[in-house]
């Protein structure tokens, strides 16, 4: 939007610079206001980029992850630089899962599904609806995000899908009670989110409110995870803003939720 201001303000203040030497004194003074208004939304337009920590869903490797938010980046361009962070378990049964080739080849380290955390102490599954027997590899989970806050930050925001959500909304308790691996972003975007289960994972996001400005994006039809269970962990945030779409489990990025993105991230811009 601010790029789009800045190249209207160019057409506006150049009226005049292109008129005949005849063109008056009053004329020229208002070319020069709008070439100044001009210039003061190029530099609107020129503002840094806010840096948004992506965490991948269940079953979902880097390269996946980093094309399923391809629309979401083009719609954010100039406003905000996606950093993609999938999890850092391979998943070895990935039958189904998103972004899993067919084939029995071994695939790359960039294509090979990954999660955050099993719940189950043997098998390579996680079932966000129940309650699990187990939270393996949930610390080395935090780690790798701790691990790239600290290397590649800083960051402005985190935003999560899915599982990755879940484990974003457990960042952002820890850090509020004072977690120093995990310093409290600006704000942060949860997809398909809910309240992580078992072994004292809720307690932390339970225990208060979250003060940190939040958006909640869940489809009317997620099959996945249904929509109140979103809809319990954004009650867990102070003054938290929903964003419904009539689809299922995905980042929405039609030009309503472009819009409200948007207008979500302006608040942030410096």
């Amino acid at each position: 939007m601010a790029m789009f201001a800045c190249s209207e303000a160019r057409l506006q203040g150049g009226g005049c610079f292109g008129s005949r030497p005849s063109c008056s004194s009053s004329a020229r003074g208002k070319a020069a206001s709008g070439s100044s208004v001009a210039h003061a939304l190029c530099r609107m337009a020129a503002r840094p980029l806010l840096r948004i920590l992506c965490l991948a869903g269940f079953r979902q490797s880097e390269r996946g992850f980093r094309e399923k938010t391809g629309a979401l980046r083009k719609a954010l361009r100039g406003r905000a630089e996606l950093v993609c962070l999938s999890g850092p378990h391979p998943v070895v049964d990935a039958a189904g899962s998103e972004g899993a080739r067919p084939d029995s080849g071994p695939c790359p380290p960039e294509e090979q599904p990954q999660g955050w955390w099993f719940s189950e102490q043997e098998a390579d599954v996680f079932l966000a609806l129940e309650e699990p027997t187990a939270c393996r590899g949930l610390e080395e989970a935090l780690e790798t995000v701790a691990q790239a806050l600290n290397k590649l930050g800083p960051f402005d925001g985190i935003l999560g899908f899915s599982q990755g959500a879940a484990l974003a909304a457990l960042v952002c308790a820890l850090g509020q009670g004072g977690d120093p691996r995990f310093p409290l972003p600006r704000f942060v975007i949860l997809v398909s989110g809910f309240c992580p289960r078992g072994l004292g994972l809720m307690e932390p996001i339970m225990q208060g409110p979250l003060s940190l400005p939040s958006l909640h994006v869940f489809g009317d039809t997620d099959g996945v995870i249904p929509s109140q269970e979103s809809m319990q962990l954004c009650s867990r945030f102070d003054g938290a803003v929903t964003l419904t779409h009539s689809g299922g489990h995905f980042i929405p990025v039609a030009a309503p939720q472009r819009q409200a993105y948007l207008k979500f991230l302006d608040q942030f811009a410096d």
